[in-house]
C-alpha cells in the first residue's frame, strides 16, 4: 500500500471513539479560536464581495450559516464566504511544520456541510480531526520548496477541506482516494499577490474551503479521481515541490496527533513575524529601552520568512502591513503590542511606527533555518543609539504548543476579535463560548452561532 492509500485508509477506519480527551479538548478550542476569526472579518474588505457573489450565485436560502451576515445560504457558498472572512484579520491558527493554515479551510467546509448534512457535534469534531491529521501531513509531505511559490492554505488546504467533508460523509478508502484525486487537481494559490496588496489570499482560503466541499459532494455521487495524486509522475509533488516526502503522509497515523501541534495565533499579523516580534518584546521589555533609543534592529529569520515577508517593503494597506517586519515590529516597539486595534488605527498612519521601520532589517540565519519549519525561533539583534548592541531570543513564540494559549486566554481573543468587527456583544459572545466548550455534545449545528 503506498503512503496516499495508506493515509486513505487511515482516513476511512477513524473512529470517534479513538479520540483522546486532549484531541477532543483542543478541537474544541481551535473551532472557537476559527469562530472568533470568521466573525472578526465582519464587513471588512473583501467579504462583502464574497458575500454579493453568493448572493447572486447561490441559493436565495439554505441550511448552511454565512458567519458574517447570518444569512443561509448551500454548504458550498457558507464555506466560500466563511473560508474567505476567518483568514482575513491574520489570526486563525497555524501547524508549523506543514506552514499550514488548517482552521480556516476545515471548519469552513465542515461546519457548512455539517448544517447541510444535519450532523451533530462529534462529527463536526471528529471530521475536523480528520481534516487537521490528512491536510497538516500533506503540507509536511510537499516540503519547504513548494511554499516558495505555493500558499500551502491554498494548495493543501483544499485537500484538508475535502477530507474532513468526506469523514462527515462516511466515507470507505476508496471514496478517499477518489476524494483527494478530484480535490488535489483543484489545489491552486501562488503568494505573487504580496507585491500588490491584492486580495488573493481570502480568495485562496475561501475557494480551498468551497472545492473541498465540491470534491466530496461530487465524489459521493460517483465522480472519480486521480488514484495517485500525490505522488504519481504529473501529480501535486512532481507539479510544485522538488523535495517532497512520502513517509510524511503516513507518519504514525492515529499514535501522532498532529492537531495538537497547532499553533494559536496572538500577534494579528503574518505568523512569519511572531518569533522576532516576541524576542523584540522580550528585549525592550528586559532593557528598559523605548522605540527612540534604537538604532538599528536585525531580525535573525529562515529563508522562508524572507521569501515572504521580503516582499513587502513600504505596506500601503493594513492587511499588507501584517506582512511587513519592520511595520510590526515598529508597533511592538513603539506601542508594546500588534492587534487588531493596532494595526487598524496605527500601522499606516503613526509616523513613529513608519520611522521604527526604516531600522529594520532581516537577516537570514542558519541556526534559525536549520530549525525551520519544526520550530520557528525568535532571534534579535538591537543597536542603542548610545552604541550599546543587545540580542534577545524566543524558542516558543507565544502561542505554539510549548507556550500556548490557555482557555481563559482563548476567551479574551474570542472577545477581542468579536469586539474589533462588532459582530457580538460581550455577552452574545459569553453565550457562544459556553456552546463551543459543549460542542462535542452538541445534537444540532444549525443554530449553533
Amino acid at each position: 500500500m503506498n503512503p496516499t492509500h495508506a493515509l486513505a485508509a487511515f482516513l476511512a477506519g477513524l473512529d470517534y471513539r479513538q479520540l483522546p480527551p486532549a484531541v477532543l479538548d483542543r478541537g474544541e478550542e481551535l473551532f472557537l479560536d476559527w469562530l472568533g476569526s470568521a466573525l472578526a472579518g465582519a464587513g471588512a474588505r473583501p467579504v462583502p464581495l464574497f458575500e454579493r457573489y453568493a448572493q447572486r450565485m447561490g441559493p436565495a436560502s439554505g441550511p448552511a450559516k454565512i458567519l458574517a451576515n447570518g444569512h443561509g445560504t448551500s454548504a458550498y457558498f457558507a464555506a466560500l464566504v466563511n473560508g474567505a472572512s476567518s483568514h482575513l484579520v491574520e489570526q486563525d491558527d497555524l501547524h508549523n511544520s506543514s506552514v499550514l493554515h488548517p482552521g480556516t479551510v476545515v471548519f469552513s467546509a465542515a461546519l457548512a456541510a455539517a448544517q447541510d448534512l444535519n450532523s451533530t457535534g462529534k462529527d463536526l469534531l471528529l471530521a475536523a480531526v480528520a481534516g487537521y491529521e490528512a491536510g497538516i501531513r500533506i503540507g509536511e509531505f510537499m516540503g519547504r520548496s513548494h511554499y516558495r511559490i505555493f500558499h500551502t492554505t491554498a494548495t493543501v488546504g483544499t485537500l484538508a477541506a475535502a477530507v474532513a467533508v468526506g469523514k462527515l460523509m462516511g466515507f470507505d478508502q476508496a471514496q478517499f482516494i477518489h476524494l483527494l484525486g478530484n480535490a488535489g487537481t483543484q489545489a491552486a494559490g501562488v503568494w505573487e499577490f504580496l507585491r500588490d496588496a491584492a486580495d488573493s489570499k481570502q480568495l485562496h482560503s475561501a475557494k480551498a474551503a468551497a472545492d473541498g466541499v465540491l470534491a466530496a459532494y461530487m465524489t459521493a455521487d460517483g465522480l472519480a479521481g486521480a488514484r495517485n495524486i500525490l505522488e504519481g509522475d504529473q501529480g501535486l509533488a512532481a507539479g510544485m515541490s522538488t523535495d517532497a516526502q512520502p513517509g510524511r503522509l503516513c507518519d504514525r497515523l492515529g499514535e501522532r496527533w498532529a492537531l495538537l501541534e497547532t499553533s494559536f495565533k496572538f500577534h494579528a499579523s503574518c505568523r512569519h513575524t511572531h518569533p522576532a516580534a516576541d524576542a523584540l518584546l522580550r528585549l525592550m521589555q528586559r532593557e528598559g529601552l523605548r522605540h527612540e533609543q534604537v538604532a538599528q534592529v536585525v531580525a535573525h529569520v529562515h529563508q522562508g520568512a524572507i521569501d515572504v515577508l521580503g516582499r513587502v517593503d513600504v505596506p500601503t494597506t493594513v492587511h499588507q502591513a501584517k506582512f511587513s517586519m519592520g511595520t510590526v515590529l515598529g508597533l511592538i516597539a513603539v506601542h508594546g503590542s500588534a492587534q487588531l486595534v493596532e494595526f487598524r488605527d496605527l500601522a499606516l498612519s503613526d509616523p513613529n511606527v513608519a520611522a521604527f521601520r526604516q531600522k529594520v532589517r532581516m537577516q537570514f540565519d542558519p541556526q534559525v533555518d536549520a530549525a525551520y519549519p519544526a520550530r520557528w525561533l525568535g532571534r534579535v539583534t538591537v543597536t542603542s543609539t548610545d552604541g550599546r548592541t543587545l540580542a534577545a531570543a524566543i524558542d516558543d513564540p507565544k502561542g505554539d504548543p510549548n507556550n500556548t494559549l490557555s482557555r481563559p486566554e482563548l476567551e479574551a481573543k474570542f472577545q477581542r476579535l468579536l469586539a474589533f468587527s462588532g459582530a457580538r456583544t460581550v455577552e452574545q459572545g459569553q453565550a457562544l463560548i459556553a456552546r463551543v466548550w459543549q460542542l462535542r455534545d452538541a445534537q444540532a449545528l444549525g443554530d449553533l452561532v
